[in-house]
């Protein structure tokens, strides 16, 4: 059996309540498993509301915070436990592009300054000529040419353009892994699709693997092999991420689904839904379905434990609901085939898949 790539084991973290709420904990992850297996390089996407526990998974991965319980093994190393040389290695290997294209850079210097540092600190290059040389090759990757961007300093580039520096600094490492933290929330719609152009290029040509942290379902279904969908730091759905997305099983999943928005004013809205209040969420019992007070097909069984995994298709498709305990249930499918095709489905137009640097 090929040992993965990068593998996560029943990874928990509890944030504590701090100095005013000390009695008070946020489970952040809970129990969460993942495999990565690196070849072929995959992207795999993590995908959920605001707050579900997306970032603190990528910080995780990335090694800025430990686990509660749980681990994270990195080519069968146990993360936690490296040190020195193994430490850098790691470090070397697994990348991240960040959020925020406009906080990642120190104003005070030019933007070659992110791929200096790169090559000072891990001995890429012997000489400036061949340091200029790995330089000229990460920023062509991208579609940049170093005579127009190194001299700059950050304000005096686009979005875009800073973004995909850091796509090229990540690059400039050969990692086998990169964590794409939301890395086109940020930038205009219009240099979204060449962003994640870039990144089908690196999984493809380059065999990079991404750990694609996102809340747009739409392009997660247009570009990643596999989706994991949080809610409240547990795993709701995952699988195939056309499977998962076209085929949607777990409650959650369908209503977020069916929540994404159709341009066309011929479309109506669904029935309207009522939410919880603040107080139910508060009372209800952390040992039972979180998604329990939102859910219309709630049970009684639903409050003694949290829901497993159940199979539900091919490929690995699961959903963590109490309805699929009985592999005869099955739920309708919520969201139109207008939506479907609409809105996850890219036309030849907008494909990200065909779109050029």
């Amino acid at each position: 059996m090929t040992q993965p790539l990068l593998e996560i084991r029943n990874a928990t973290k509890v944030f504590g309540g701090g100095f005013l709420h000390k009695g008070e904990k946020t489970v952040a992850l809970d129990n969460f498993n993942l495999t990565i297996s690196g070849s072929p390089a995959t992207i795999t996407t993590i995908a959920g509301e605001s707050g579900s526990g997306k970032t603190t998974l990528a910080n995780a991965v990335l090694g800025f915070l430990s686990p509660t319980s749980g681990q994270i093994f990195f080519k069968g190393r146990d993360v936690s436990t490296l040190r020195g040389q193994q430490l850098l290695e790691y470090r070397r290997d697994v990348q991240a592009i960040f959020q925020d294209p406009y906080e990642v850079y120190n104003p005070f210097y030019r933007v070659k300054h992110i791929f200096d540092l790169v090559i000072g600190r891990f001995r890429l290059a012997r000489n400036r000529q061949a340091a200029r040389d790995l330089i000229e090759e990460a920023l062509k990757v991208v579609g940049l040419r170093g005579e127009e961007v190194l001299e700059k300093f950050p304000h005096q580039l686009s979005g875009g353009q800073r973004q995909r520096m850091m796509v090229a600094r990540a690059y400039l490492l050969k990692p086998s892994l990169i964590v794409a933290d939301e890395p086109v929330s940020m930038i205009d719609a219009s240099l979204r699709a060449m962003i994640l152009h870039i990144m089908l290029k690196l999984r493809n040509e380059q065999g990079i693997s991404f750990l694609y942290i996102t809340h747009d379902l739409s392009t997660a279904y247009q570009i990643s092999d596999e989706i994991y969908i949080l809610y409240q730091g547990a795993t709701a759905e995952k699988g195939d991420t056309r499977q998962v997305i076209e085929n949607p099983h777990h409650p959650y999943v369908q209503l977020l689904i069916n929540s994404i928005p159709v341009p066309d004013p011929q479309q109506p809205w669904g029935s309207r839904i009522e939410l919880p209040s603040e107080e139910e969420l508060r009372t209800h019992t952390a040992s039972g379905c979180r998604f329990y007070p939102r859910c219309s097909h709630r049970m009684d069984g639903c409050l003694t434990a949290q829901p497993p995994l159940y199979t539900v298709g091919e490929g690995g498709h699961e959903a963590a609901c109490y309805l699929y305990e009985s592999k005869s249930m099955t739920l309708p499918h919520p969201a139109s085939e207008f939506r479907e095709q609409a809105v996850l489905r890219p036309s030849s137009q907008f494909d990200i898949r065909k779109a050029k640097l």
